[in-house]
């Protein structure tokens, strides 16, 4: 099975931060502009939840999340 993974699009972000506190195990902000720091392209399993519900919450869509099909016969 692929694992979730998850892009961001630094010129799309808007520095809004709602990434980095919903899930700080993920994201950061850069220090200089605010903008989004991916720390993990491929979230743990414990992660993704917040990592959905983070992509989901940021106002510019600058997150996307890529999670692989769940393949039954």
């Amino acid at each position: 099975m692929r694992p979730t993974r998850l892009r961001v699009d630094r010129e799309r972000c808007i520095g809004a931060g709602m990434c980095a506190l919903t899930a700080p195990e993920v994201f950061d902000q850069d220090p200089d502009d605010g903008r989004v720091l991916l720390l993990r392209a491929e979230p743990s399993t414990a992660r993704r939840a917040a990592a959905r519900t983070a992509a989901g919450l940021c106002p510019s869509g600058a997150i996307t999340l890529h999670e692989p099909e769940s393949g039954g016969s």
